[in-house]
């Protein structure tokens, strides 16, 4: 199996079997309903969860303005040249991944309510699974924007997977810490299921597979020929 093949496949199978253990199990209930006290969030509002939700996509755009510092830089100077796929990778990912998949298109027309508005935990609408669809603007829960965009802070490591993959694994290991993290507090608030902060890794995830190697930065610049 190629890396290019496994880099693809492998995200796919762990959200195909997830999803299901998931939908099994009833997990997105039952992770959900503890923090369901007395007809409240009360959890959600305590700290660091309530930090968390206020930090929102903060930490996202300043990493997507960095992206764009560097295509700019590049662009100016031809020693910084370099710098162009890598920057155009944070830019682009930024506004297809959290921004133009999550919260433009399944967001807002998925239809899957949130834990908060489903009657077994308060609510008056009823539960749908990740895969099924509801009504378009009547529900906003899958996927989570607030984990998409934390989970987004993992974009480094494609930038450094080659050349430097000891700072790769680092911004993998926390991406996906602060992206947990994120997904906890969204959890405890009753905004989003387990299941809707999975995907939202997952769309992120296989976007950034997906701009790497489109943006061929699996492999060396070729310098141009010399006339």
């Amino acid at each position: 199996m190629t890396t290019k093949t496994r880099d693809f496949l492998l995200p796919i199978i762990l959200l195909i079997v997830a999803t299901a253990v998931i939908g099994v199990t009833g997990a997105d209930l039952r992770v959900a309903a503890p923090f369901f006290i007395k007809g409240a969030w009360p959890v959600g509002e305590q700290q660091p969860w309530h930090l968390l939700y206020l930090l929102d996509r903060l930490p996202s755009i300043t990493l997507g303005c960095v992206g764009l510092a560097a295509v700019l830089t590049g662009y100016f100077s031809t020693q910084r040249r370099s710098w162009i796929k890598p920057g155009l990778f944070l830019v682009i990912l930024l506004a297809l991944g959290p921004g133009l998949i999550v919260n433009s298109v399944f967001k807002e027309y998925w239809g899957r309510p949130r834990p908060r508005e489903v009657v077994q935990l308060g609510g008056t609408k009823e539960f749908l699974h990740p895969w099924q669809k509801g009504i378009a603007h009547k529900g906003r829960s899958f996927p989570s924007g607030h984990a998409s965009a934390a989970f987004y802070l993992t974009a480094p490591f494609f930038v450094y997977r080659r050349r430097k993959p000891r700072v790769a694994a680092l911004w993998m290991t926390g991406g996906l810490i602060f992206g947990v993290l994120m997904s906890m507090a969204r959890i405890t608030q009753g905004g989003h299921f387990l299941s809707d902060n999975l995907w939202a890794w997952g769309m992120v995830h296989l976007t950034a597979v997906t701009l790497y190697y489109l943006l061929r930065l699996d492999r060396d610049e070729v310098p141009a020929p010399v006339s």
